[in-house]
């Protein structure tokens, strides 16, 4: 009796263990760069090409809305600045401005009132392993429709 208890106990964790880690890996996974449909997804996710629905407030960012660059957006990842695998974490000031110098717009962008937004690890997601910043040209109020890396960007 008491084996079949620990079976069965054993079985339960291993199940709950293999859920974790598909939940893990689901919601780690890199998204295409342009989505075809609109979807919920962790700053972690985010590759060059994403359009994001609109831009949190400062502070760290968890989870946006992302949506096709046909549809109207605020800003889209331009631009991804990589750390080294083995680097030790450089302090959130340094790290910022590393994913800073990475955040380019050409002047037309600039005219047209485009800034830019950089999402840099924190100590706690770099602890987790996470390596990389994002550049992120907004458009304040959204309304953007296609891509400003193929030069298919409208603005309001």
């Amino acid at each position: 009796m008491a084996g079949a208890v620990l079976g069965a106990v054993g079985t339960i964790a291993l199940v709950v263990g293999v859920t974790i880690a598909v939940l893990t890996t689901l919601a780690t996974r890199p998204l295409p760069a342009d989505v075809p449909a609109a979807r919920d997804a962790r700053a972690q996710q985010l590759v060059t090409g994403n359009c994001v629905l609109s831009v949190p407030d400062d502070g760290p960012v968890d989870t946006v809305r992302v949506v096709p660059c046909a549809d109207p957006h605020e800003a889209q990842v331009v631009t991804e600045f990589t750390f080294a695998t083995d680097a030790v974490w450089p302090g959130q000031q340094s790290a910022d401005a590393r994913v800073a110098r990475a955040c380019v717009l050409d002047e037309s962008e600039i005219e047209a009132g485009v800034r830019t937004v950089t999402w840099s690890p924190t100590e706690r997601s770099w602890s987790d392993g996470d390596r990389v910043g994002l550049c992120l040209a907004v458009v304040d109020g959204g309304g953007v429709t296609g891509s400003f890396l193929d030069g298919t960007a409208e603005l309001p």
